[in-house]
């Protein structure tokens, strides 16, 4: 019988990475599966399903995101967070207004719904400025 065990990432056992990803004409639903596989540690061959070993990822320039189609109009966001508060929003208006907000939401669609808040691992900035630079982020390409 050999003796072939699956590798399981303990708590601290990993480095955590920073990136920083430019938004600028990036297509929102592509943009945001590749943050949602870097969030989670898909991208790393000690990706463990109930560890954290996620990276870190800062996303710049959020007003410039591309929306195809006519997503800008068309797409709504319903609801307001309060009973029976049912609000329409386009995307468009959520661009306009709160950028960063948008690409939270959309990640935050694609990562797993459970404890380990992988979400909270996303920084999102509207302009070409954040204030991690302590943290060394390298660049990710998409």
């Amino acid at each position: 019988m050999s003796d072939h065990r699956t590798f399981m990432a303990k708590k601290g056992a990993f480095q955590r990475g920073w990136y920083v990803v430019d938004a600028t004409d990036k297509p929102l639903g592509r943009l945001a599966a590749q943050i949602a596989m870097v969030l989670m540690g898909k991208h790393k061959p000690t990706y463990t399903p109930h560890v954290d070993t996620g990276d870190f990822v800062i996303v710049v320039n959020a007003e410039k995101v591309k929306l195809t189609g006519r997503k800008v109009d068309k797409k709504v966001y319903r609801h307001s967070g309060y009973p029976g508060g049912l609000k329409e929003t386009t995307y468009g208006e959520i661009l306009a207004k709160h950028p960063e907000r948008l690409i939270e939401k959309v990640v935050k669609g694609m990562v797993p719904r459970n404890k380990l808040q992988l979400s909270r691992k996303l920084k999102v900035y509207a302009g070409p400025n954040h204030p991690h630079a302590a943290q060394k982020p390298a660049e990710m390409e998409i």
